[in-house]
């Protein structure tokens, strides 16, 4: 297609300006025609209101879909886990079945999580069953650690109710929400620090769903060494990953950044603990990001103009269980090191690639199925289509990510059946 790519952009990044530059297209402002507009979650709130909106045509595309905020808040996050299970569990799925204890076998991968002030007294029901734990509260809207404390009392809670200046939790629909989570206090440790993984995952249509998962994750170490004592629950340094918290720390590191290569972890893992059950863990952690897509799927606004690049945060306990955090819609741009530079700039050129393919002016009705040359360091996570079309179990089987449920289950998907291939 003749002419070159316009693009606008919001965010000043040197990884997304390179990018743009290095492919020759063309800057121009907001107010002008463009092709391709990156843009911040912000901007996207305008763009598809109803009020300022604007109708996109078919040679635009945009970074985010319209209410990304589905997955990418941390209330509707857990909302839509939670029914998503509910359904999975009126159909009769497999997938919903639960042990004796009344937990999800293959769906329990989000810690408990009640909404404030919303849920508070059924909170305070599940507080008084183990009155011992600790929870981590965190507003609903907030990235980068910002307004998160842990509590371990009740009083906590009444306490931070009263600083809102509110005077009751059932009348307070003007104070900000709050999440409220059971806190993984066995987080898996390396040199006795605590770490979560951010991942990197594209989607470039939710229906039919079809996702790729960025090969060059890493790993965010807290600076100081973790202890679940009670008396370090104020200590940020101990309990938060978020980079913008670490480096005000003493001993962060500006060489490596406090962060480890996903590739470490694995081989890491496998030398500790075996490579099975490592792959395992990784295969999980694929299940859990593929069902959190499904879970927001039916009611995510699937906008041909759109693709979305998500940070997916995941933390592992000592067992080797993954837990999902939280969902980020603008993963942080911004390089606190050399290697992280590189890494950020490769994964937006991988993206371009896919969401823009060849480079050329887009068509938003291409069919968004690039081939595996143009993929760089992203594979696909979840096909769909492919999982629905004729040969699905063999295209399946053996594909870290695309085993569609835990531990060898047979699982009906969109009324295939498919066999996984955990043992």
């Amino acid at each position: 297609m003749a002419g070159k790519v316009k693009w606008v952009t919001d965010i000043e990044k040197s990884v997304l300006i390179n990018n743009f530059e290095k492919r020759g297209w063309i800057q121009v402002t907001e107010n002008e025609d463009w092709n391709f507009y990156w843009m911040s979650v912000q901007t996207i709130r305008n763009v598809f209101s109803v009020e300022t909106g604007y109708r996109l045509s078919d040679d635009q595309i945009v970074n985010h879909f319209p209410n990304h905020y589905e997955l990418t808040r941390k209330d509707l996050m857990v909302k839509n886990i939670k029914r998503y299970r509910k359904e999975l569990e009126k159909e009769g799925s497999p997938l919903a079945e639960k042990d004796e204890n009344g937990k999800y076998l293959y769906l329990d991968f989000v810690p408990i999580t009640y909404m404030l002030p919303a849920d508070y007294n059924l909170f305070v029901e599940e507080f008084r069953k183990s009155p011992s734990s600790t929870w981590i509260m965190k507003p609903c809207g907030k990235a980068q650690g910002k307004g998160i404390f842990l509590i371990n009392k009740l009083s906590q809670i009444k306490k931070w109710s009263r600083d809102s200046k509110t005077s009751s939790f059932v009348t307070q629909s003007t104070k900000e929400a709050y999440v409220i989570s059971l806190y993984i206090n066995n987080p898996l440790l390396i040199g006795g620090r605590k770490f979560d993984l951010r991942l990197y995952v594209l989607v470039s249509t939710y229906r039919p769903l079809r996702c790729y998962m960025y090969k060059l994750g890493f790993c965010r170490f807290c600076t100081v060494k973790y202890t679940p004592s009670t008396s370090e629950l104020d200590n940020m340094f101990v309990h938060l990953t978020n980079v913008a918290i670490q480096k005000h720390g003493e001993d962060y590191n500006h060489i490596h950044g406090g962060k480890w290569t996903v590739s470490n972890l694995r081989l890491y893992l496998e030398s500790t603990r075996g490579r099975e059950v490592t792959t395992k863990l990784f295969d999980e952690i694929h299940w859990i990001i593929v069902q959190s897509l499904k879970a927001v799927a039916p009611v995510m606004n699937n906008d041909k103009h759109c693709f979305e690049c998500y940070g997916y945060d995941i933390i592992i306990d000592d067992k080797l269980k993954p837990w999902l955090i939280e969902v980020n819609a603008s993963p942080s741009l911004t390089s606190s090191t050399a290697n992280d530079r590189i890494l950020k700039y490769n994964l937006i050129n991988d993206t371009l690639n896919i969401a823009v393919p060849n480079g050329e002016i887009p068509d938003c009705k291409w069919n968004k199925s690039p081939p595996k040359e143009v993929l760089g360091n992203y594979e696909i996570l979840y096909d769909e289509e492919l999982a629905q079309g004729d040969g699905a179990d063999r295209e399946l089987r053996g594909r870290p990510g695309q085993a569609l449920g835990p531990r060898g289950i047979r699982s009906r998907d969109m009324g295939r059946t498919v066999l996984t291939t955990w043992k």
